[in-house]
């Protein structure tokens, strides 16, 4: 017994049309006479945009159509169209290769955007660059941080600051360890006010509850 699998008939063209839409277009192509051909063609393109009636009213919907009923009769059905025919070098054009910026980083771990702030820096006036050098700091700690699962040292960011800036930026150790000593102080400062909140929600609970028993306690009386 022959089982005609899918698999074992040929690749479709465009397979959201089905194998029957294809078979009827390989039978356009045996048809001698052009007239009758094109004829035939056209109620092709009538069951096809059956298929889709939604589609209808969309623009160039019997463009794409004629453009299909090419494309699946790998471009050799021969008849009038009212569009101009697709070619197949039109629908293998190659788009242009894109050439993305390469150039290499010295510490990967702080990506691009640190190297382009300290450059942007160096133009800066002093008092704008130590207010956003903090957040430059805390950032570089950070990464380092995740990249490395330890915590740098002082020299090891003001060493790296040095060199990502080429020179330009040197930074003292005093401020740098105020800077941190201040970090540490406000997360501090935020983890006790949230251990301060918890007992007071706690007892705010607790007091409804009391409430709710006194209410209770008065309508059983």
């Amino acid at each position: 017994m022959y089982k005609n699998y899918n698999y074992l008939r040929r690749r479709l063209m465009i397979p959201e049309y089905g194998r029957h839409i294809q078979e009827m277009i390989d039978s356009l192509l045996e048809i001698e006479d052009r007239d009758e051909r094109t004829r035939q063609a056209k109620a092709v393109i009538a069951v096809m945009g059956n298929l889709n009636p939604l589609l209808r009213d969309t623009a160039d919907f019997t463009h794409k159509l004629w453009d299909h009923l090419f494309i699946m009769s790998d471009f050799r059905l021969d008849v009038d169209s009212p569009y101009p025919l697709p070619t197949r070098e039109d629908l293998e054009v190659k788009p242009d290769r894109l050439e993305y910026p390469q150039s290499d980083i010295s510490h990967k771990h702080y990506g691009k955007n640190i190297v382009r702030m300290l450059n942007r820096l160096k133009y800066e006036k002093p008092e704008m660059v130590e207010h956003q050098l903090q957040d430059v700091v805390l950032y570089m700690r950070n990464k380092s941080m995740e990249y490395n699962q330890e915590h740098p040292t002082a020299e090891m960011i003001i060493n790296d600051i040095k060199n990502l800036s080429e020179g330009a930026i040197n930074l003292d150790g005093e401020w740098l360890k105020s800077v941190e000593m201040e970090h540490k102080t406000a997360s501090s400062h935020q983890k006790s006010s949230k251990r301060v909140q918890r007992p007071q929600q706690r007892q705010t609970q607790t007091q409804k509850a009391a409430r709710k028993n006194v209410q209770r306690h008065n309508t059983q009386k």
